[in-house]
């Protein structure tokens, strides 16, 4: 499994295009997310791929995306400044590339894995 970045493995953004931080985010229906010491495991039902996050600051935003209207609201909300975002950037955009999360207005089909 390669590492995406130092706070989230399972899934590589290398090669997709930017991560929106102005659209909406939230964890996709088919993924669970079960709190760990070292951070959360994020398991997705229909690819069957586990991630892990490894900084409980990214299980505050994965979890907290839902709430606001884009991802730099949640990044806002979370207190992580414009300085310290590149990494948390990273982090979303791996889970996005993955599937782990995905934007508001995409919802998936009832068939779709």
């Amino acid at each position: 499994m390669a590492t995406a970045s130092p706070l989230a493995s399972g899934g590589s953004a290398a090669g997709s295009k930017a991560f929106d931080t102005a659209r909406a985010w939230r964890l996709n229906p088919k993924v669970a997310l079960r709190p760990e010491p070292f951070g959360a495991l994020l398991y997705h039902f229909g690819t069957r791929k586990l991630s892990f996050l490894k900084n409980l600051v990214v299980v505050d935003l994965v979890r907290s995306l839902a709430d606001h209207r884009s991802a730099d609201d949640a990044l806002a909300a979370t207190g992580i400044a414009d300085a310290d975002r590149p990494p948390y950037l990273q982090a979303l955009a791996s889970l996005s590339a993955s599937g782990m999360i995905v934007p508001v207005d995409d919802q998936p089909s009832p068939t779709s894995e």
